[in-house]
């Protein structure tokens, strides 16, 4: 069975997007601390990399780890949920399922220390 939304196109379908995206960024920031952390270090980071990256592929490559790190906390944050949704109790399946997503949150992080301290250790 079909969602009834997916027959949306056009400007109608981008205008949805639009507002389910926001409403997912509401959402995340509202009932995940992770993620607001991570904003705040995106608050801090992003305009950082802006002005520490000498060239346009420094910058796009500092700002876009730190974006990687939201992009994936969000979609663990869609996991947990999801998980949450289906049942609270205790089984294998759902704490892989939740430890993936954190070891994918883990990874992002990574990439990140990894992306800054190389671009930064080459000065």
């Amino acid at each position: 069975m079909e969602s009834p939304f997916k027959g949306k196109t056009g400007l109608v379908r981008l205008w949805n997007a639009l507002h389910y995206s926001l409403e997912g960024y509401k959402a995340a920031f509202r009932h995940e601390d992770a993620f607001r952390q991570e904003v705040l270090m995106a608050v801090i980071l992003i305009p950082l990399g802006l002005y520490l990256g000498k060239t346009g592929v420094e910058r796009a490559l500092l700002v876009a780890s730190v974006l990687l790190v939201m992009m994936v906390e969000l979609l663990n944050s869609a996991v947990e949920a999801t998980v949450d949704r289906i049942s609270l109790e205790n089984h294998a399946l759902a704490k892989r399922a939740k430890d993936i997503g954190s070891a994918a949150v883990l990874t992002s992080l990574t990439s990140l220390v990894a992306v800054w301290g190389l671009i930064l250790i080459s000065r």
